[in-house]
């Protein structure tokens, strides 16, 4: 008797004693990859603040009339200094930081590393929001910036705007198509940086921001 023949025999042997049962209909479902699927929550936005506040990030709803103010605050209440602005931001947010009297950085040439590790904070834009898993994902286009910029400085302020947000991974990586099909890297975030050592003692600020301030922009 071969090893095959002896497993398969034990898999029988301890099957025997179960009963015989129809097996169940299939149900089609109606669903194609990248469509919202059956059953996601009718609150998109609600999950998507409750799951980010999971991970213990602050997530703040603002119109986009008070965006620029909003931003220069979220970084005035961390007492930040100095900020990274990708050169892709639009022109408001870098004027009302500027009038917070927080200094700006650009990043072109390129800040080197220690530089970085200076740099109080980054505000970034992103592109798109998983509501299932309180995920925010970058593709590093203008607006954000090159991976280092949100993954160095302690706080990390990331704005996204509503309707970027969707309910789960498929549609999501629908939505990401374009920046896969150009190469783009792509930054997936779920809360501040964190880890736990063999205690389970959870360390922020290890792997990149410690701090993760995220505004919401709803028109409504």
């Amino acid at each position: 008797m071969s090893s095959r023949e002896a497993v398969l025999g034990r898999i029988r042997s301890a099957l025997a004693d179960v009963p015989d049962v129809a097996p169940a209909d299939d149900v089609v479902v109606d669903w194609r990859y990248g469509q919202r699927p059956p059953g996601a929550s009718e609150d998109t936005l609600g999950l998507f603040v409750e799951r980010v506040e999971d991970y213990r990030a602050e997530v703040s709803w603002v119109t986009p009339a008070e965006l620029p103010a909003r931003i220069a605050d979220a970084l005035s209440d961390h007492g930040v200094g100095s900020v990274v602005l990708p050169a892709g931001v639009p022109q408001d947010w870098r004027a009302a930081v500027a009038a917070a009297g927080i200094a700006i950085r650009d990043d072109d040439p390129p800040l080197s590393h220690a530089e970085l590790d200076g740099t109080a904070a980054v505000v970034t834009a992103s592109r798109v929001g998983i509501a299932e898993t309180g995920t925010i994902v970058l593709d590093h286009g203008p607006d954000q910036g090159r991976r280092a910029l949100s993954l160095v400085p302690d706080l990390h302020v990331c704005v996204i705007h509503a309707d970027q947000v969707v309910s789960d991974i498929p549609e999501a990586v629908a939505r990401l198509q374009p920046s896969i099909d150009a190469r783009q890297p792509l930054t997936w975030i779920s809360g501040p940086s964190a880890t736990s050592d063999i205690e389970l003692d959870r360390v922020e600020g290890v792997h990149g921001p410690r701090t993760l301030r995220v505004l919401l922009v709803n028109p409504g």
